[in-house]
């Protein structure tokens, strides 16, 4: 029997986001080491996995309009998660060349 598949799993915008939500939740494991960071490891993993469901839950609606409405949306988590990071790099909580590395990943990738 094939495996039935909802119609965001076909886009590649939506794959990279989850790959983008992979890599931050990686990142924050790493954080966790600290109760101090406990607040901005919540606010990491929301605004990344965001990105993803925003996409699944615009391919859901009924109209095009309503879609692209919350890509914008997705894109503004994009966004949240990357100054989020930078508020890391900023407090020697991330590697400079790490946080920009995944800055470099986040631009190449708006380009699809």
């Amino acid at each position: 029997m094939e495996e039935s598949k909802f119609g965001y799993e076909d886009l590649e915008v939506w794959r990279k986001a989850i790959d983008w939500a992979s890599v931050i939740f990686s990142l924050t494991d790493k954080l966790a080491k600290s109760r101090r960071h406990f607040r901005l490891i919540e606010q990491l993993e929301s605004a990344s996995s965001s990105v993803a469901m925003n996409i699944a839950e615009g391919k859901g609606r009924y109209s095009q309009k309503e879609f692209v409405q919350l890509v914008y949306i997705a894109r503004g988590s994009l966004y949240e998660t990357i100054t989020l990071l930078e508020i890391c790099a900023g407090q020697n909580w991330l590697d400079k060349k790490e946080f920009l590395e995944l800055k470099e990943k986040v631009r190449k990738s708006q380009k699809c």
